[in-house]
């Protein structure tokens, strides 16, 4: 069976439904195709379910911190099975509400694995899906990790499904995923370790305020070794064995499971992209700066599976109005990638937006850098938060804010603020004149800059 289109999206993420809505809505014929459920991974296997675990980690955080300050904790745990139930009653009926949304906009949605069968037609099981354009926007996937054993990996989306939680747990790798979901299971009465092969945690954050995560990490009782290279992973009668190596001597991890959070990749290699002439490079997809095909100009990419941002749901939205813009008025927009914050949900959580120190001065900037650690400051003291800190570059003689790195409570929010202060080009003389409610943890940023 063949159906014509004038767009196919792969993928029901923020990205493909950005683009089909905004092209459905301007007439055109759209399908979309997901061989997952429909909605993408931060709605239902990620960011939001993962952030209502991270709800409890803050809960329980916030009253052991205030515990001789005027709150008694007594036997404060987490309910694990009644976390779960709490997590899936937050997303029960998304998929279903997704679909019907596509349906009532008039978009045809396909259940099933989309593979390209020439340069315009998609293939989804008997089905064929003729198109003038299509998007790629499928999302990615846990990098492979090429060591033996990597079957008895568990990825992320599973262990936000776990009914019980297992009571030696492991994580591969020293990135966002690694660092949240250990926050939440040390809580939760977990003993955990974090391999990470590099000498610094959270590559993507400021090195001097990551280490002070990582610092924390340990204090709450997580396992935290740097530079260590997982080689294999070993089953036994008694669970799971970690090999890991480190300065030439190995280490053996006992665990119950073995979490990957060692990267992810683009979600593009079942596409059959080489049936559809879209060249692919080392697992990212070759795009202008239109995020367009190279090699297929029918063929445009958003969001993870394009790689060509940071790899973040409002991103991919972001994109994909970028791409739905160029497939109806033609190529013209290019996505800016500045002031866009990232967030470590920790707890507390760490926070970056725009250049690191070192990126700036290797512009040839002039900067002034504002740093300092905030733990002794009310809004620190006054919820016994004892690790906080910042970091501020500005551009001299300008006073314009060139990036924000920030970790303590609420940095979370802060660092929107800071991104908006970006945006909108004000210096931190502007800043400083602003009138922030007192007590707040905003009213912080005019002494940071």
């Amino acid at each position: 069976m063949s159906t014509s289109f004038d767009l196919v999206v792969i993928g029901t993420g923020s990205a493909a439904s950005a683009i089909a809505g905004r092209c459905r809505r301007a007439g055109w014929s759209v399908g979309v195709v997901d061989e997952l459920p429909f909605g993408g991974t931060c709605a239902l296997r990620g960011c939001d379910p993962k952030k209502v675990l991270v709800g409890n980690a803050e809960a329980v955080e916030w009253v052991r911190r205030l515990e001789g300050k005027g709150v008694r904790a007594g036997a404060l745990r987490i309910d694990w099975p009644e976390l779960m139930r709490f997590k899936r009653s937050m997303i029960a009926g998304y998929s279903e509400q997704k679909e019907d949304g596509f349906r009532q906009a008039g978009i045809e949605a396909f259940h099933g694995r989309a593979c390209f069968t020439g340069p315009n037609t998609i293939g989804v099981g008997e089905t064929e899906l003729q198109a003038k354009k299509i998007v790629i926007a499928s999302g990615a996937k846990p990098a492979p990790l090429g060591i033996a054993g990597q079957e008895h990996l568990t990825f992320s989306d599973r262990f936000l499904e776990l009914d019980e939680l297992p009571r030696r747990v492991t994580f591969i790798g020293g990135g966002y995923i690694s660092f949240e979901l250990s926050h939440v299971a040390v809580r939760a009465g977990a003993s955990v370790t974090v391999l990470h092969r590099g000498r610094r945690p959270l590559p993507r954050f400021d090195q001097e305020l990551a280490m002070r995560i990582a610092e924390k990490s340990r204090a709450i009782g997580i396992d935290v070794r740097l530079a260590r290279e997982v080689v294999r992973i070993e089953k036994n009668d008694s669970g799971l064995v970690v090999c890991a190596s480190h300065e030439g001597k190995e280490e053996r991890i006992e665990s119950d499971l073995v979490v990957h959070g060692a990267g992810r990749v683009p979600a593009i290699d079942g596409l059959d992209l080489e049936q559809g002439c879209v060249d692919v490079v080392a697992w990212r997809l070759t795009l202008n700066e239109f995020l367009q095909s190279v090699s297929n100009p029918n063929v445009y990419a958003a969001g993870d599976a394009a790689a060509a941002g940071p790899a973040l749901t409002p991103v991919a939205a972001y994109e994909g109005r970028i791409v739905a813009a160029n497939l109806l008025q033609g190529n013209h927009a290019r996505a800016d990638y500045s002031a866009i914050p990232s967030v470590a949900f920790t707890v507390p959580p760490l926070a970056s937006v725009g250049l690191s120190e070192e990126a700036a001065r290797q512009r040839g900037l002039q900067v002034r850098v504002n740093s300092g650690d905030s733990s002794g400051w009310y809004s620190s003291q006054r919820i016994g938060e004892t690790v906080s800190g910042y970091k501020v570059i500005m551009e001299e003689p300008t006073g314009r804010i060139l990036g924000a790195h920030l970790l303590g409570p609420s940095a979370e929010e802060m660092i929107n603020l800071f991104a908006m202060a970006m945006r909108c080009g004000l210096t931190s003389a502007q800043i400083k004149e602003m009138l922030f409610a007192y007590p707040t943890h905003a009213s912080d940023m005019a002494y940071m800059v």
